[in-house]
């Protein structure tokens, strides 16, 4: 897919860089030279959790240098949601359209037309989350298939980029999206959880990755961590996201080691541990995410941060 191109013949790549100009992206390394700017690219503020303090949650995400918060959209009507949460925070919400596979069972014949009408709103900004999970199976796995597919082919059509999710099935997931491969357009695999050999599959074929707090708790010998480690994600194909309400990071856990821990800011830990809880992550702690990436990759945190910046503004075209 990295070397395959549009029929306009662009590539995926191409279509995401041309979508940002080198000014822009100089005004962001300057900005974020002085403090955090970061994209959270995934956080399901449709949750029942936010529904009596969504302005102070959007407010903290902006003091902890949070600038755009891309809303997932998991089902139609979570979609129709995320959407109108946008028209609320206009600059600073963006939505996605699209059915998870847990729902996969609810599809029906006017989805497609329903989520293509959402998606031409300029604050929707993707297709997803779509994807297969064959780990837990709340839809038979051939509807899984089938459904993502349809949605893949709605986000050819329509020309935004992919909100992917995959647990266990990258086989088939790699499979459905090389049917796709010359007319695909960007996508993120988000909140990657898997090993090495996936990763890199999946960056061959021009796939960004999205991390989380899912970091605290990986120890796997071919993990998250052990990626990072070895240097295996470029920063051009790295994104950040908090998952919220989901994926606390759980950074006082024995499973981090020391000199991760210390490379945590007083600042971010303040808002990590002052709102956020197992029970409702929130995205004001995406900047811990940041630096613990930072560390594994042991990069400087101002670096990756830009770098995750300008990958969120090249893939989604963020205003």
């Amino acid at each position: 897919m990295a070397d395959s191109e549009t029929k306009s013949g662009s590539t995926p790549e191409k279509i995401a860089k041309d979508s940002i100009s080198e000014l822009k992206i100089k005004q962001i390394e300057d900005e974020v030279a002085s403090s955090y700017l970061l994209v959270d690219i995934g956080a399901n503020l449709t949750n029942s959790k936010y529904s009596r303090d969504l302005d102070s949650v959007v407010e903290r995400a902006k003091d902890a240098g949070v600038k755009k918060i891309m809303v997932t959209g998991a089902s139609v009507q979570c979609s129709k949601e995320a959407l109108r949460l946008t028209r609320l925070y206009p600059g600073m919400l963006y939505s996605s359209a699209g059915i998870h596979p847990h729902d996969a069972k609810t599809w029906t014949d006017d989805c497609y037309d329903i989520i293509k009408e959402l998606a031409s709103n300029p604050e929707c900004v993707a297709i997803g989350e779509c994807g297969l999970d064959f780990n837990r199976n709340f839809s038979p796995q051939d509807i899984q298939m089938e459904v993502f597919e349809k949605q893949v082919q709605l986000a050819c059509e329509v020309g935004k980029p992919l909100f992917l999710h995959e647990r266990d099935a990258h086989d088939d997931m790699v499979r459905i999206l090389g049917k796709f491969k010359d007319r695909m357009p960007p996508a993120v695999l988000h909140c990657f959880t898997g090993t090495s050999a996936q990763a890199l599959k999946y960056l061959e074929m021009g796939l960004y990755i999205g991390l989380t707090g899912f970091l605290w708790k990986d120890k796997s010998d071919d993990g998250v961590r052990s990626i990072l480690e070895k240097g295996l994600i470029p920063l051009d194909r790295l994104l950040i996201e908090t998952d919220a309400p989901f994926m606390y990071p759980n950074v006082r856990g024995s499973k981090i080691p020391a000199n991760i821990k210390q490379a945590l800011s007083d600042r971010s830990l303040s808002f990590l541990n002052r709102y956020c809880t197992f029970q409702r992550n929130e995205p004001c702690a995406l900047p811990v995410i940041v630096e613990m990436i930072a560390a594994y990759m042991k990069r400087p945190v101002e670096e990756v941060a830009m770098a995750t910046t300008i990958n969120a503004i090249k893939l989604f075209g963020f205003s």
